[in-house]
């Protein structure tokens, strides 16, 4: 029996998303925090909450917004495939950008166009607006701060986009909490197309898969019909309650990533054939003059002896 007779064929066409575990002593290349959490007590492992509620309010509370306006994930990625399953294609997004964006909408077998960046790594207007009126696309993502680039989008070009789309504009702030850049959150009040994406993943708790969405009651309610029951863990709604509940060690960790950021940013400036771009997330993309025999171990002042840097760039891409 051939089973790939039996698979959609977007599905065929389709390359199953590799997480690398790569054996190194400092792995740098998924932009995940070097600092966990211990927590691990008062577990109730025979009742889990479907609708996560008291997540969902400590969350809300954090950011000074309702409950109501929060629909929490396993994960941003199952976000992303329920807002796509909820309101289609086409999907619209600047490249290159986190790839789960095209990955899943192929998986659904939605249209996906991805419009490549300017030189200076933001928006391209003038394909995103052309597409736009082209395309009447359903979502559009846009990764702010966006990886693998590490830098904001303007500000300005975000809320053009918003206000020129008749579809759903999500501004994914997974790198959010590094940013000098301030959350899009406050345009929720006067556009109701917007959503935001949010993940405990970056700060240290990536083992959880744990991730919220912000955005206007009427979204959120048409985006729960297509949420899996019980898709949050009992465990991971515990921890992730008791570390929001410490918001002065996330801050203090959060600051020491910046710091380090800063730090390794100007090491790497007087390296000779490295050239680093400004970042507003937890990892620094640079290019090499030859990236085949570009190789770190421990020629920046740390104290790792085998440091793991992928490709040209500390990101996941």
């Amino acid at each position: 029996m051939d089973i790939k007779k039996l698979v959609k064929p977007n599905v065929l066409k389709l390359k199953a998303y590799k997480a690398e575990d790569i054996p190194c002593k400092v792995k740098l290349d998924a932009n995940e925090s070097p600092y966990g959490f211990r927590v691990l007590h008062d577990v109730k492992t025979n009742k889990p909450d479907p609708e996560a509620k008291e997540l969902r309010k400590l969350f809300a509370r954090g950011l000074k917004i309702r409950a109501e306006n929060v629909l929490h994930g396993n994960g941003s990625d199952e976000l992303i495939y329920n807002l796509i399953t909820t309101f289609g294609g086409p999907v619209l997004y600047p490249v290159p950008t986190f790839s789960m964006y095209g990955i899943i909408a192929q998986a659904l077998d939605e249209k996906f166009i991805g419009i490549p960046l300017d030189e200076k790594f933001d928006i391209d207007m003038d394909g995103m607006n052309r597409h736009m009126n082209k395309l009447k696309p359903k979502i559009i993502f846009l990764s702010s701060p966006n990886n693998p680039t590490g830098n904001s989008f303007s500000s300005d070009r975000v809320l053009q986009i918003i206000k020129r789309t008749k579809g759903i504009v999500v501004v994914d702030e997974a790198y959010q909490q590094f940013s000098r850049r301030k959350s899009v959150i406050p345009l929720l009040k006067k556009h109701r197309n917007l959503v935001i994406l949010r993940t405990l993943s970056k700060i240290g708790l990536a083992g959880l898969r744990t991730g919220f969405m912000i955005a206007h009651t009427d979204v959120v309610n048409e985006v729960n019909k297509v949420r899996l029951p019980f898709n949050l863990n009992s465990l991971s709604q515990k921890v992730a309650i008791d570390t929001l509940n410490k918001p002065g060690e996330l801050t203090s960790r959060i600051s020491t990533i910046v710091a380090e950021r800063k730090r390794l940013f100007n090491e790497m400036t007087i390296m000779d054939g490295v050239m680093p771009f400004p970042s507003d997330a937890n990892f620094i993309l640079f290019r090499v003059n030859n990236p085949d025999l570009f190789c770190f171990a421990s020629t920046i002042r740390t104290n790792c002896t085998e440091t793991c840097l992928r490709g040209a760039c500390l990101s996941e891409t």
